[in-house]
């Protein structure tokens, strides 16, 4: 009998700019991914439906680049890997806000795009697939209600709509409520072991996530070490 090989993983690569776009789609089908260009915000949204991964350049000719990110999180969960220029922080602060998984600043090497597309992968899997049977529970605090099975959070029984990174922060800090987690650890088993982008994405979600929901008391910061979920009146 046959074996059949497994599909390539599909990627959108969502770029105008030519000069990008044809050496990057090129060396991404070398390196075995199967590629697809949008030269457009609205052709990227039009094909990300297929897509297992989506590279978004943020300087789209026709829709802005976080307004391609917000539709296309709204609809599903594909991995998002902002490519962005070195002058966009704010955007790449609300991008990751807002759900995005990962960025890259141009010009980036292209070692670097594929290890930071492999972690994204893996971490996104792992969230589809690997979780264990003590993940698939409901745990129940004073106010706070977190379903690890349909990944729902509720406030005193008011339900909190968290991005997928938010999520998984918050559900890492309750594995331990009460607990400190270091930093590094987070950094480590919520981004990567391997992360190669600032800290200060850390920082980022938990100011986003206390935002949410509703209390900055529900995280509390042990300065120089890392931080605690808390759950109290």
């Amino acid at each position: 009998m046959a074996v059949v090989p497994e599909a390539p993983i599909a990627i959108l690569l969502i770029e105008d700019d030519d000069s990008i776009a044809t050496p990057l789609a090129e060396g991404l089908t070398r390196a075995h991914f199967s590629v697809t260009v949008a030269r457009s915000g609205t052709e990227g949204l039009a094909g990300a439906p297929g897509a297992d991964l989506v590279l978004l350049d943020l300087g789209l000719p026709d829709v802005d680049g976080a307004d391609v990110c917000r539709l296309l999180l709204a609809r599903s969960d594909t991995p998002i890997i902002v490519l962005t220029a070195r002058g966009d922080e704010r955007d790449r602060v609300r991008l990751l806000e807002m759900g995005a998984d990962d960025y890259v600043v141009k010009p980036f090497g292209f070692r670097e795009l594929v290890a930071r597309i492999g972690a994204v992968l893996r971490r996104s899997n792992a969230a589809l697939v690997g979780a264990t049977e003590s993940d698939r529970k409901v745990q129940e605090f004073t106010r706070l209600r977190i379903d690890h099975r349909s990944r729902r959070v509720d406030v005193e029984g008011r339900e909190i709509a968290l991005s997928r990174k938010e999520f998984d922060l918050l559900a890492r800090l309750a594995e331990t409520p009460g607990a400190v987690v270091r930093r590094e650890r987070i950094l480590e088993e919520v981004w990567d072991e391997h992360w190669w982008g600032s800290t200060k994405t850390l920082d980022v979600h938990i100011a986003s996530l206390r935002k949410k929901l509703g209390d900055a008391a529900f995280i509390a910061t042990i300065r120089g070490v890392g931080y605690r979920l808390d759950d109290h009146e």
